[in-house]
């Protein structure tokens, strides 16, 4: 049995609450009259995990995760779930958020940051070669890396998700491959 967990949720009175999970809970389907702490409090875990995947770190996947559960738990009343499978609809807001955050900043001119060494050490997943990799594809190649592989979704449940054909997931997906493979061969 997994650890508790804390999770963001919505109660009934409209605030916001922290309420315990646990790790091996999973969020498929959610019924008309489900509610959405019940959805949060399950598919929480798995959305953090993808979306530091995303990102490339866990403040940003927790960033991303929270805006986008906030969105829709904000309308989630009135329509009742959004859909039959509410995990792909929100694992496709995530992925649509974070190419709409890549695109704002990336027309922005930054200036070189000195490095922070605590948040360096705080992940060591940042210095391992394939997460390096995976953080220099671009937004909409990572996000079918990841489903893919990481979350192990078929090649339908990844076009359903991002809202893609098949042939787009199969073609992104050959294209980060051989981005990956390339610069992980050059290491």
């Amino acid at each position: 049995m997994g650890a508790p967990v804390g999770v963001l949720g919505a109660e009934s009175s409209g605030s916001w609450a922290v309420v315990p999970v646990r790790r091996e809970a999973t969020a498929t389907r959610v019924t008309a009259d489900g509610d959405f702490a019940e959805f949060a409090r399950t598919a929480l875990p798995g959305l953090l995990r993808y979306g530091h995947a995303l990102t490339g770190n866990p403040h940003d996947a927790a960033d991303l995760v929270q805006s986008v559960l906030e969105k829709i738990g904000s309308r989630w009343r009135g329509r009742h779930a959004f859909c039959d499978e509410p995990l792909a609809y929100v694992r496709r807001s995530m992925a649509n958020a974070h190419v709409s955050q890549w695109r704002r900043t990336r027309r922005e001119n930054l200036v070189a940051d000195l490095p922070d060494h605590a948040v360096e050490q705080f992940d060591r997943l940042d210095n391992e070669p394939l997460w390096q990799a995976l953080r220099g594809l671009p937004p909409r190649q990572r996000a079918v890396i990841v489903l893919r592989y990481y979350e192990g979704l078929s090649e339908i449940e990844i076009a359903e998700t991002l809202g893609v054909t098949k042939g787009t997931v199969k073609s992104q997906a050959s294209k980060a491959l051989t981005t990956l493979r390339s610069c992980l061969r050059g290491r």
